[in-house]
């Protein structure tokens, strides 16, 4: 006996749920105060999955008097959402069901009451029964694979995903996501250089085809870097910032580069929240407070000035605030007393010989945005050879590029070896973001 979709589907609420969905396995990163973190990736549940809706408007379900007669109640409770009466109907017209037709169906509604209950468990046992049945569309399967896959994946049956996985390949050969899908359970079995790699493979290939390569893409390759600790890991947040140059990227990028950086790399704080700062990436309180303190190590007291007012004008030192004046007055001060001082100062410094001299009034005078006069001592410290070139190089770059003057920048930071090199590479990536 044949039943139209009017006479049963729509009567079981098919017609009226949503596409079938998937899981997201990755978080997007969330800018913190302390520590600086980018969220890992991790396998999570699966969403929970909704019906597909047949995509023929007419689909024929061909059911028996039998399977009619057993599914009656089911579809009273479901038409109710009486999901405690519906999972007391499910085993009799489960038991019922001898055709494709009717295991589909009956697949179909054990997913529905999943959803209505948030059983995960029926969600899944659901999709297994509809890729089991054989009533499934083939325009049905890629999702309903993709479903199964995320399911097993958030279960730990690696054995079921492999399967489903296999069959996601075998439906679509030349897809680029059957690498995503690949590299996230490699993930999950936190091998991230594996994980990383089949990403790879994917955006070749999307290239390949001609497509864009999807931000997020980019995001869990970072992200996995990340979390492993791995040595590229500020090249591989540099890409993803070049596609996605928000504030907040800018600002997370610099604290992860500085947070893996360490204390092995002497003065960074001051390096890394000039570029924050230039970045228009200072969002917390702890920003303006580091790069404060750092530019009163090098007395470079017009910058604590101009940092913490910014800080106090844009309501962003609540918790420190009466420090922050008492800063700021103290700064105004020093600044009185030092700045008339540095043209004198500068005429000894040039025409001597200490180097060490030279970068710490090239760094009051980039404090004072004097960005002509900085460059000039900064590469007199150069010339008399202070001991850390890579160190005044980054100081160099950072005041050629605030003055303007980008070529010259690009070779200061295009001079930076060892540890800053990463460094000099998000300079330049800041001054490729100006220029577009």
């Amino acid at each position: 006996m044949t039943t139209t979709k009017p006479a049963l589907a729509a009567a079981l609420l098919l017609s009226a749920a949503p596409a079938l969905v998937h899981a997201q396995d990755y978080q997007a990163p969330q800018q913190r105060v302390e520590p600086p973190r980018v969220e890992v990736p991790r396998a999570q549940p699966p969403a929970p999955a909704a019906a597909p809706a047949p995509a023929q408007a007419q689909r024929q379900y061909n059911l028996n008097r039998a399977e009619r007669t057993a599914m009656q109640p089911l579809v009273v409770a479901v038409q109710a959402q009486d999901w405690t009466a519906a999972q007391a109907a499910l085993p009799a017209a489960s038991e019922a069901a001898r055709g494709s037709d009717a295991k589909y169906l009956i697949g179909q509604i054990r997913l529905q009451i999943g959803i209505g209950t948030q059983n995960r468990q029926l969600q899944s046992q659901g999709i297994d029964e509809m890729i089991a049945s054989g009533g499934a569309q083939p325009h049905e399967m890629r999702a309903l694979y993709e479903n199964q896959l995320e399911f097993a994946t958030a279960a730990g049956d690696t054995a079921k995903a492999a399967r489903a996985m296999a069959q996601l390949d075998a439906l679509s050969p030349n897809d680029p996501t059957r690498f995503v899908r690949q590299a996230r359970i490699r993930a999950a079995a936190n091998d991230a250089p594996g994980a990383i790699a089949l990403y790879r493979q994917a955006m070749q290939m999307q290239t390949s085809a001609g497509q864009p390569i999807p931000v997020d893409w980019r995001q869990q390759i970072a992200a996995l870097a990340y979390r492993a600790r791995l040595p590229e890991t500020s090249r591989l947040m540099r890409e993803w910032l070049a596609v996605a140059p928000t504030p907040a990227l800018w600002h997370d990028s610099l604290a992860i580069y500085a947070e893996l950086a360490g204390s092995a790399v002497s003065g960074l704080n001051l390096d890394v929240y000039r570029l924050v700062r230039a970045a228009g990436a200072m969002t917390s309180e702890r920003d303006f407070v580091l790069l404060s303190e750092a530019a009163n190590e090098v007395r470079a007291f017009g910058e604590v000035k101009a940092v913490l007012e910014e800080g106090l004008s844009r309501n962003l030192m609540a918790t420190n605030a009466g420090w922050a004046r008492d800063r700021v007055t103290l700064a105004t001060r020093r600044a009185a007393e030092d700045r008339p001082s540095l043209a004198g100062e500068r005429t000894t410094v040039l025409a001597g010989s200490d180097a060490a001299a030279a970068l710490r009034l090239a760094d009051a005078y980039y404090g004072y945005g004097e960005y002509g006069p900085a460059a000039e001592l900064y590469r007199a410290a150069l010339q008399k050879s202070f001991p850390d070139a890579n160190l005044v190089n980054i100081r160099l770059g950072a005041a050629l590029a605030m003055g303007g003057q980008r070529a010259e920048a690009e070779t200061a930071f295009r001079a930076v070896s060892g540890p800053r090199a990463e460094l000099a590479q998000y300079w330049l990536l800041w001054l490729q973001s100006r220029a577009r």
